[in-house]
């Protein structure tokens, strides 16, 4: 039996357009019917559709000014950007779900050099440039001279620029060479002539880049470097957890500086490894557009914390009330999740680096399955249309807090703020790197890894690689975990 909907879908539209795609079977459909599976699936689930005025329940009159509207668009994509809200900075669309899907698990092609861009200032100068974050084993960047800390400043030969760095950094092509740099005795930045040459791969992350333990002072102390909420990772996770509790860990740095977020299970699945909250201890609440959130009860868009994972494996969880989390203006959605989650629940959660993106929107993928309320769900009679393979990643809520809290639109400040310093960037996971030293030296409450100076050289993060992805900078709710509109 169907939930009754607190409104109606006004229009079916059965139209055909002379501008055509091809599907993988070779069979054309009509364009229209491919933006009518654009602004139906926005209409139905997007976050801002009350106060977008093309996406309300009454804006046409009957089925012919709805067509006219649909073909005064060029493309599902240029339909789909209209239909966006001004306050919208994260959905997309694409026109190949199985890339997407690829990506979601974890697998995209990659060169292995993971890199923000933006501003490098040294003493008065001021250039555009590129600095290695890390590197990812067995890949192009693997095997090259490139180390964490590199600075590079050309691209194919060209100068990078802030208007032309997304064309020579993001194109389609699989390869490119970037010229290295460094800062000469006299403060200078200059390219040294060094180039390497990179080359995209299908590739598979592991989200768990750095996992080892420590003792300071006497106090052990667990380290994590988490890259990415992949849920395909979680039982890995889980493990690691295994050891640091073996290990006797008393206190937990988590290194999300450059994760751009992922899975809201696997933000739970962390939370509940760290904190060990019994499964009744409310994690977060959805906020859904209205007429959805109608629709959901309150259990419905209520999430725990878990002593499970899917497969019925027991979470091993440190039971910590105190972390360290070290997070950045790199730092997007799931991770600021599970800061955002944990608050509550956790007495002492120290975030050093510096203010997070602040996205606390969710997203869902929407498929042109209007049977099955546009998911790709199990126990519905519908299918996706075989016909094409575009599908939506928009935004359709807000995570609060069990305090209510969800408003870091402009993102989570820091209790002690560290910023990256180019000329240490420091080894990652190595006690003297410097936003790990500042954990440390709360952890033991002395001096003796004490904060650099005033840096003589600066960088300002404009962009950084991991946004860049199909996933981007996503915070998604994975089908299993969206509460069901077909009872």
């Amino acid at each position: 039996m169907k939930k009754t909907w607190i409104y109606t879908i006004l229009l079916v539209v059965s139209v055909t357009f002379t501008s055509c795609f091809e599907d993988i079977d070779d069979n054309a459909i009509s364009e229209t019917d491919i933006k009518d599976f654009v602004w139906k699936g926005l209409n139905q689930w997007y976050f801002w559709q009350q106060t977008v005025t093309d996406l309300t329940d009454d804006r046409f009159a009957n089925s012919t000014e709805y067509t006219d509207f649909l073909n005064s668009y060029e493309s599902p994509d240029a339909l789909f950007e209209a239909l966006l809200s001004p306050e919208d900075r994260f959905s997309w669309i694409v026109d190949d779900y199985f890339a997407l899907n690829n990506t979601l698990n974890g697998v995209t092609k990659n060169n292995g050099m993971s890199f923000g861009v933006g501003t490098i200032t040294v003493a008065s100068q001021t250039t555009f440039g590129g600095i290695v974050q890390y590197i990812l084993p067995n890949t192009s960047a693997s095997d090259s001279i490139l180390e964490r800390g590199d600075i590079f400043l050309t691209v194919n030969g060209t100068q990078l620029t802030q208007n032309n760095y997304l064309s020579l950094l993001f194109s389609s092509s699989d390869t490119y060479t970037i010229g290295l740099a460094e800062i000469d005795a006299n403060d200078n930045l200059v390219l040294t002539g060094e180039t390497v040459t990179l080359t995209k791969q299908v590739y598979e992350e592991n989200p768990i880049f750095i996992a080892n333990t420590f003792t300071v002072d006497g106090i052990k102390v667990g380290y994590l470097m988490y890259n990415r909420f992949t849920s395909n990772y979680d039982q890995q996770l889980n493990d690691v957890f295994a050891n640091f509790f073996a290990e006797g860990v008393q206190d937990l740095v988590v290194d999300l500086r450059y994760n751009p977020g992922g899975s809201v299970n696997s933000a739970i699945h962390l939370a509940s490894m760290i904190a060990g909250e019994p499964a009744t201890a409310l994690f977060l609440r959805q906020r859904w557009n209205d007429k959805i959130q109608a629709v959901f009860t309150e259990e419905e868009v209520s999430r725990y914390f878990a002593n499970q994972l899917p497969d019925g494996t027991t979470i091993n969880s440190l039971n910590l009330n105190k972390v360290y989390i070290l997070a950045q203006q790199s730092s997007a959605s799931a991770s600021e999740l599970l800061i955002n989650g944990l608050e509550p629940y956790v007495s002492e959660l120290i975030h050093i680096g510096n203010t997070t993106r602040g996205k606390n929107e969710f997203s869902i993928t929407l498929y042109d399955n209007p049977d099955c309320s546009y998911l790709n769900i199990s126990g519905c009679s519908g299918g996706i249309n075989p016909n094409h393979t575009w599908a939506m990643q928009p935004l359709v809520g807000k995570n609060e807090n069990a305090n209510g809290f969800y408003q870091y639109e402009n993102g989570l400040t820091p209790d002690f703020e560290v910023l990256e310093d180019i000329e240490n960037f420091g080894v990652l996971g190595d006690q003297n790197e410097p936003l790990l030293a500042r954990a440390i030296q709360h952890i033991t409450g002395n001096g003796r890894f004490g904060l650099a100076t005033e840096p003589n050289a600066s960088f300002y993060n404009i962009d950084h690689s991991n946004f860049h992805t199909l996933t981007k900078d996503n915070m998604y709710l994975e089908t299993e975990d969206i509460p069901t509109l077909i009872k």
